[in-house]
């Protein structure tokens, strides 16, 4: 997962995976048909790695604006401040587009689930009169989805930690009643 995260797909060998994994060629065949199938093995263990990390987050006893700063700070400090890494859905979303339906479908079902994540979060927010009403719950989980995903294409892209804390922010402060 680490090499695909920091490589991308396409530029990952299979020499990457064997140093990395410290596992030879052959033995990765035997389990791996090939290089995709070990790529949507890791793909969809971030997925799941990064959906418990936010469900363990949304599942806090604070109040939802904590929730979602515990989220927004989860999303500026995950990464190394010298590799811009990014989000490894996002990255493959960006390398794929939609050429893959496997690599879509992993990419759809972690968009989904943090929005769905976010949602609920919002909806308890707005029920509580922490969050405003302007807009609906699942608009404005779409709107903050949105605006985590471009905060990690700008980490990918190499724009600073302030920078980026600046977007998210201003993001978040859109949810103020």
């Amino acid at each position: 997962m680490e090499v695909f995260w920091t490589k991308g797909f396409k530029s990952t060998s299979f020499e990457d995976l064997t140093r990395t994994t410290q596992v030879k060629k052959q033995s990765l065949y035997c389990v791996f048909e090939d290089k995709r199938a070990l790529f949507l093995k890791a793909l969809a263990l971030y997925r799941e790695q990064s959906i418990s990390m936010l469900e363990e987050l949304a599942s806090r006893e604070v109040s939802p604006l904590k929730k979602l700063e515990a989220i927004r700070d989860t999303a500026l400090c995950q990464g190394n401040e010298t590799i811009h890494r990014g989000c490894l859905v996002v990255n493959s979303a960006l390398e794929f587009g939609t050429d893959d339906e496997e690599v879509t479908r992993e990419v759809e079902l972690m968009f989904a689930k943090v929005e769905q994540i976010l949602e609920k979060i919002i909806s308890s927010g707005q029920e509580q009169r922490l969050i405003t009403t302007r807009h609906t719950s699942q608009e404005l989980a779409a709107y903050l989805n949105n605006a985590l995903l471009g905060a990690k294409i700008m980490e990918r892209s190499g724009a600073s930690r302030e920078q980026i804390d600046a977007i998210l922010r201003t993001s978040f402060a859109m949810l103020e009643p």
